[in-house]
């Protein structure tokens, strides 16, 4: 196989790399840290780009913005891959409002100019897209829901299981992130469903793992324990800290790649998140962490939340857990929880 990702600097591109060149594939990786322009020094992921080139002699790095069609394109040409998984992306609500252009031209029109140029050079390599729940908007929040002791709740059975793909997107508020998101999201499967290609949007839930370079606009758990370890205060904004999100590690997204790369389908969508067996909520994730570290949390209310932002989102897996049977979860809660402590203590010894 001869593997590109994009983004392959970032927590899920990385893991992707790892996983792929663990297993003999030739990875090529497009990353230009654009993250440490959106987030400055404490978004930079050099470092993690640094450990896969020094780890991996089957990787090779390129740097390039997405954004540049033409050299997107000439690289395509020139490499022909066999699979393509794009995680590039702006990943932050505040920063698209903040940066609305630079948003959706790496988020939207960057996506694009992979999609074509995939159509051009390697049309049967299967294309896989980390989208975002994000593409919901807030409908989530028009689910009737029951308010617990430390989280809220679904208070509809029809959402036992969490939120499925048939979810309607309209009609809703989804962040100028979310809309950018929207864009790659419906371009990905059209490219699938129009050009006949094989493509996938992951629509992802909280994705986290020791590799994130959490920071506040993005990067829940990894932030979280950041905050912790550092004696930072974290910002709960609105909900009463009750908000829940349903955390999935990094390695599982890799594995569920993995399994789509081996049987692509064609313009296909997946909910890909931890489900309910890894869903917290912000208080319950500070308790987790304090249990682990040691550490009281400071913390402190805002009394408005953000733009957008899903009260309660759980996702439903079982599309993905029937198309692919072979694939589950294999990092629990806990595990995640402590393997973003360990990675933070290693990183500030």
């Amino acid at each position: 196989m001869k593997l590109l990702v994009t983004g392959s600097s970032g927590l899920i591109g990385s893991e992707v790399v790892r996983y792929f060149a663990g297993q003999g594939a030739e990875v090529h990786g497009v990353d230009n840290n654009q993250r440490a322009d959106f987030f400055g020094p404490s978004g930079d992921t050099r470092w993690n780009q640094q450990q896969l080139v020094k780890q991996f002699k089957s990787f090779q790095h390129h740097e390039l913005d997405i954004r540049d069609r033409e050299t997107v394109q000439q690289l395509l040409a020139r490499l022909r891959p066999t699979a393509i998984v794009h995680t590039a992306a702006q990943p932050s609500h505040d920063l698209a409002a903040a940066r609305p252009f630079d948003d959706f031209d790496v988020n939207a029109t960057g996506t694009l100019n992979l999609l074509e140029a995939v159509r051009r050079a390697c049309r049967e390599s299967p294309f896989v897209h980390l989208s975002t729940n994000k593409v919901y908007g807030d409908r989530p929040n028009l689910i009737p829901r029951k308010e617990l002791e430390t989280r809220w709740d679904y208070d509809d059975p029809a959402y036992e299981h969490g939120i499925a793909e048939t979810f309607p997107i309209d009609a809703s508020k989804h962040s100028l992130f979310g809309a950018s998101k929207v864009a790659a999201d419906v371009m990905v499967q059209e490219y699938g469903r129009y050009f006949g290609m094989k493509t996938c949007c992951l629509r992802g839930g909280c994705l986290t793992g020791p590799n994130h370079s959490g920071v506040e606009l993005h990067g829940f758990l990894s932030y979280l324990v950041k905050c912790n370890l550092q004696g930072k205060t974290y910002k709960v904004y609105g909900y009463q800290g009750k908000q829940v999100r349903d955390n999935i590690h990094s390695l599982d997204v890799a594995r569920f790649i993995a399994e789509f790369l081996n049987q692509p389908r064609v313009g296909e969508i997946y909910n890909l998140g931890g489900g309910r067996q890894n869903s917290c909520s912000i208080l319950e994730a500070f308790a987790a962490c304090e249990k682990l570290t040691g550490l009281p949390m400071q913390w402190e209310y805002v009394d408005k939340n953000r733009e957008g932002d899903h009260i309660c989102y759980i996702s439903d897996l079982r599309k993905m857990q029937n198309h692919y049977p072979a694939w589950k979860l294999t990092k629990t809660l806990p595990d995640i929880f402590a393997e973003i402590v360990e990675a933070w203590k290693k990183r500030s010894s």
